[in-house]
């Protein structure tokens, strides 16, 4: 697993969100939150890099772009072993 972190637009009133980000924390993965709320220019950048507005969008070390993945495709797609 890389050190660079995640980038993950999401909004508080997601619940999607809220569970991504929880399993980035409950998994020790460095990410950086950016709330798409109240922030015009972080949500047309989620909808550019995702292709629709749909969220969380996770934009990983390598570029690729996850949108609203489930834990087990978050796993997946980072390299890590989940914790119980």
């Amino acid at each position: 697993m890389t050190e660079q972190p995640i980038v993950m637009y999401g909004a508080e009133w997601c619940g999607d969100c809220r569970r991504a980000k929880s399993w980035l924390t409950r998994n020790n993965v460095p990410f950086t939150y950016v709330d798409v709320a109240n922030d015009d220019a972080a949500r047309d950048r989620a909808v550019e890099l995702s292709g629709r507005q749909n969220i969380p969008v996770l934009v990983l070390p390598g570029g690729d772009v996850l949108v609203e993945p489930t834990d087990t495709q978050l796993a997946a797609a980072i390299g890590v072993q989940p914790s119980s």
